[in-house]
């Protein structure tokens, strides 16, 4: 087994629940660390971790720190992680080193052949895809994903196969810790301008994120998307090596696609790779979907793995909770749930629940996520979700922001063009979606809060009707 780093042996991490926290406290424990922790809550994560031998505490106070038998080595913690949280306090009181979630991950990286997928969007879709295509090609990676498979239900594992898959974050910029042999950015279009500020400044993290691709590494593209192919023309300028994907890639080492069948239970991508056609069946739909399949298998390709065990594996891929996942049926009506929650993820998402819903009608009740996305976006969000026949606009999930006058779901709702539904009471919104649903239709909850917990109530609703 891998030496750990002499900081992560004894790690205590604060918000350990959440999914890329969880992920690596899943990861130090299989390699024999000491693993603590705290969150706000309980939750099916800090059970997990429990049973796996993890000491964790429910709430969090600097008595936690004091109450371990031996002080940690470091403290983890997120961004979303206040310097007055009484725990990171109590920890650089007593000068104990702290370490942001990213340090942590890079240092397990260490020693594996590493794969990071970046971009605005598609990041945690196409890590999952690459993920279970290298399983089935049995080359057991290390993996860490902002999400869980379905396959497995894990967000992360510590495998033996010698690469690391992982999704790299650029949310705040802490991507720039890691040293990929293998980057894929799968589109650059501003978003996190509460953190990055300007449109160029969040693109400019993208280009100090190539700059950290290892010597001899290779950078993947997606030729489709004007910000990503710009990347790319700016890589190949300063050595790096680029392959493209999708419908504009024409180099004779990218992968063009050549068409698409869209399916009711995903599509099927043919591709130009080396002079051959290859069908790759994907079992989620959407174009979107087909292009992340795409980027995985370049990148798959590029860490050892055998094409035909590659496509073998991205047809077996089975989605990822809350994308697109499916929550059940109540009579002739389904619901589903997604994570979508910028205005070019919602609309790609839209499309592909068009083709799902066949000749039923589509229902979206969409959460917005952040009040400085939702004030940048607003004119965006209502276009996107304008592809949806009803529209049910919930407030604005603030996050870790604080509120801002004026803004507030409606500033969406008064602008999308569909029926549309604004309504800020979050219990009205199960029975009004419940009330809109006729037999055929799919209803689907969207964003990137608690909007998730609304699926189970939207059925229930159904069953009494």
């Amino acid at each position: 087994m891998l030496e750990l780093p002499e900081e992560l042996r004894r790690a205590h991490l604060i918000g350990i629940g959440g999914a890329g926290m969880s992920g690596i406290a899943r990861i130090l424990l299989a390699r024999g660390a000491f693993v603590s922790g705290s969150d706000a809550k309980e939750s099916r994560a800090l059970l997990s971790l429990r049973a796996q031998g993890a000491e964790l505490f429910v709430g969090q106070a600097a008595s936690n720190i004091a109450a371990l038998a031996e002080p940690p080595s470091a403290v983890v913690v997120s961004t979303a992680i206040k310097e007055t949280n009484p725990e990171l306090a109590a920890a650089r009181a007593a000068g104990i080193p702290v370490l942001h979630r990213a340090q942590a991950l890079a240092g397990l990286m260490e020693g594996h052949r590493v794969a990071c997928i970046a971009g605005t969007h598609g990041k945690t879709s196409t890590t999952s895809m690459l993920t279970v295509a290298l399983q089935h090609c049995r080359l057991d990676p290390s993996f860490a994903i902002g999400g869980d498979l379905n396959e497995s239900g894990a967000n992360a594992h510590h495998g033996e196969g010698g690469v690391f898959v992982a999704e790299a974050d650029e949310s705040d910029g802490s991507f720039l810790t890691y040293s990929p042999s293998v980057a894929v950015v799968t589109n650059v279009e501003p978003d996190h301008l509460d953190h990055h500020g300007t449109a160029e400044a969040y693109t400019k993290v993208f280009t100090e994120f190539v700059g950290r691709i290892v010597p001899g590494g290779l950078l993947i593209v997606c030729a489709d998307d004007e910000g990503a192919d710009a990347l790319g023309d700016e890589a190949a300028e300063r050595g790096v090596r680029v392959r493209r994907y999708g419908r504009r890639a024409g180099g004779a080492d990218d992968a063009g696609i050549r068409s698409y069948q869209a399916l009711p239970d995903g599509g099927i991508v043919q591709l130009s790779l080396r002079g051959e056609l290859i069908d790759v069946k994907v079992a989620v739909p959407g174009v979107h979907m087909a292009l992340n399949a795409v980027a995985a298998l370049l990148a798959g390709i590029e860490l050892g793995a055998p094409v035909e065990g590659l496509v073998e594996g991205l047809g077996a891929f089975g989605g990822v909770r809350r994308r697109f996942e499916f929550k059940g049926r109540a009579g002739d009506v389904r619901v589903y749930d997604d994570y979508a929650h910028h205005p070019t993820e919602v609309a790609a998402q839209l499309r592909a629940v068009r083709t799902a819903a066949g000749s039923g009608r589509v229902i979206v009740v969409f959460q917005p996520h952040l009040y400085s996305r939702t004030k940048t976006f607003s004119t965006e969000f209502a276009e996107a979700l304008s592809l949806a026949d009803e529209v049910v606009v919930l407030d604005v999930y603030g996050a870790r922001e604080e509120p801002v006058p004026g803004v507030t779901g409606a500033l969406i709702a008064d602008k999308v063009t569909a029926s549309v539904h604004y309504e800020p009471a979050f219990d009205v919104a199960a029975p009004l979606a419940a009330g809109l649903a006729k037999p055929g239709d799919l209803v689907v909850t969207m964003g990137a809060g608690d909007v998730t917990q609304l699926g189970p109530e939207i059925l229930a609703e159904l069953d009494k009707r």
